[in-house]
């Protein structure tokens, strides 16, 4: 059976193609010599199972150790109940010792013990009797809430001094979070905000995302097993547009090499990868969907929602900002400034958003097209128009991010546009208060540009004709639209006062200036 691209749980070598798991946790053995104990934390599906996974099994082949790897997910329906997450939990960590370990390094019976300290006796009780050293990986230790999170805390914490004869020689919690941020009451309204009580870390280690070269490295794997080739341009573009994160670089090549081109002979280019993107994106796989779900936290929102509208960060709690880094929506670009993690992230969430205005569209004709089904830029203006003056209001309010409702109901008329048969990509940056448009179809490029004039602000016209001049000459063409939404107080409704007038930009590009 060939290997595959692996997007579904963790990956096995004799199944998958995969780079060394530990490659990317260089520090681990000396920790584990050590007798530390330590958290990794990383985004959903960027490897930390796989590796961890491997790294147990590497360790006790080596016959130095007895390590496994456990999961704390069972607990989670128990929170306000350790004693029911403790015996849960206990259950499926024998189920894995039986099915990682040999014999003579399983665990004893569980001792007998109260709620709220089962867990502590049950590793006390087999570090005891293990011939080797042994060292436990907690595996979705953030899945616990309330009670159940800081029972089983306290507990490690306790055995801590009695290692390694009469606890776990050494231990990590690994889950999606640092250990601060770590969910203390339902909901998540409340936090740890501190590393106790589990202040016996030696170190908080986050898995970093691919480089090009592995980028490069894992799509060889297919190439030399099939003899299906990839361009470098083709690899180059997949980690663009990725930027290493483990679930979309293979999600990716996927789509590509078992969809798109599945025949062995035909060479990869850009253009396989730019068609995979716009599935990914499309269909929206558990993983972006997930990512999706955060932008309801009211934590997420208060970063997110100014980053899409382009303005500056308001002030947030460091702990809110550590939090979107982590669950991996953003990055630090190498300036410093905070960016959505990914092209393919950028291009997600927007379209997420603008989910609910897009379904709240009336039925709209597609008088945009003519008789040979190409887009027309004079009659989809005159459509956009028309649509802004009856329906723009009432779809403001339908809006979830209301900074930034009228660039969410303008990009739902554009999917309608779109349907399938064209794209509509996105730019937008912190401090840079604007958003920018493709949208491509057929022989059709325009480029938009979307500001706000908002209550004591000066007219953005200047700034937009600027800005919008710069963008088109990155496309490669010399016409566009300028959208400026008035948002000042005082205004008639905005079908009175949505008006056109045409502009020129400093290099002669004619421009469309939609007011609304």
């Amino acid at each position: 059976m060939p290997k595959w691209f692996n997007t579904a749980g963790p990956c096995h070598p004799d199944k998958h193609y995969m780079l060394p798991a530990t490659v990317r946790l260089p520090s681990l053995a000396r920790w584990i010599a050590q007798e530390s104990y330590f958290v990794i934390h990383a985004p959903r599906q960027t490897g930390k199972t796989t590796a961890m996974l491997a790294l147990a099994q590497e360790l006790t082949a080596s016959g130095d150790y007895a390590a496994i790897m456990v999961s704390a997910e069972v607990g989670q329906p128990f929170s306000h109940d350790p004693g029911k997450a403790e015996i849960a939990m206990l259950d499926a960590w024998r189920s894995a010792a039986e099915f990682y370990l040999p014999d003579e390094l399983q665990p004893p019976p569980w001792p007998a013990a109260g709620a709220g300290h089962r867990i502590g006796a049950a590793l006390q009780a087999w570090s005891k009797v293990c011939p080797r050293p042994l060292v436990i990986f907690i595996d979705e230790i953030d899945a616990l809430t309330n009670d159940a999170l800081m029972t089983v805390l306290r507990q490690l914490r306790d055995g801590y001094p009695r290692r390694p004869s009469h606890f776990p020689h050494a231990l990590a919690l690994i889950g999606l979070r640092d250990v601060r941020d770590y969910k203390v009451a339902s909901g998540g309204s409340s936090h740890l905000k501190t590393a106790s009580p589990f202040n016996i870390k030696v170190e908080s280690l986050t898995l970093r995302d691919f480089n090009p070269d592995e980028v490069a490295q894992l799509y060889g794997q297919h190439t030399a097993e099939t003899g299906q080739v990839f361009t470098a341009e083709a690899i180059d573009l997949a980690f663009d547009l990725t930027q290493g994160q483990p679930w979309l670089v293979n999600a990716l090549v996927r789509q590509v090499v078992e969809v798109l081109v599945p025949d062995g002979k035909t060479v990869i280019l850009p253009g396989h990868i730019q068609q995979a993107k716009e599935i990914l994106i499309q269909r929206q796989d558990t993983h972006l969907d997930s990512l999706a779900e955060r932008l309801r936290e009211d934590r997420v929102r208060a970063i997110i929602e100014p980053i899409l509208a382009g303005q500056s960060l308001p002030t947030v709690p460091n702990e809110d900002l550590q939090y979107v880094l982590d669950l991996g929506l953003c990055r630090l670009a190498n300036g410093g400034g905070l960016v959505m993690a990914n092209p393919i992230y950028r291009e997600v969430l927007p379209r997420v958003l603008a989910k609910v205005p897009q379904a709240s569209l009336p039925m709209i004709a597609p008088s945009w097209l003519n008789d040979n089904g190409e887009l027309v830029l004079e009659t989809l203006l005159a459509a956009f128009l028309s649509f802004w003056q009856q329906h723009g209001e009432p779809l403001l309010k339908s809006a979830a991010y209301h900074e930034i409702a009228p660039h969410l109901v303008m990009m739902a008329f554009l999917h309608r546009v779109v349907n399938g048969e064209g794209t509509l990509e996105r730019e937008y940056a912190i401090g840079t208060d604007r958003m920018d448009l493709c949208l491509r179809y057929g022989a059709v490029t325009l480029g938009i540009e979307l500001k706000v004039w908002r209550q004591g602000r000066p007219d953005p016209i200047t700034a937009g004709l600027t800005q919008l001049d710069k963008y088109l000459a990155g496309l490669g063409i010399d016409t566009g639209w300028l959208v400026i939404f008035d948002q000042q107080q005082g205004l008639p409704p905005l079908a009175d006062r949505t008006t056109t007038e045409m502009g020129t930009t400093v290099h002669g590009r004619r421009i469309t200036v939609i007011r609304g």
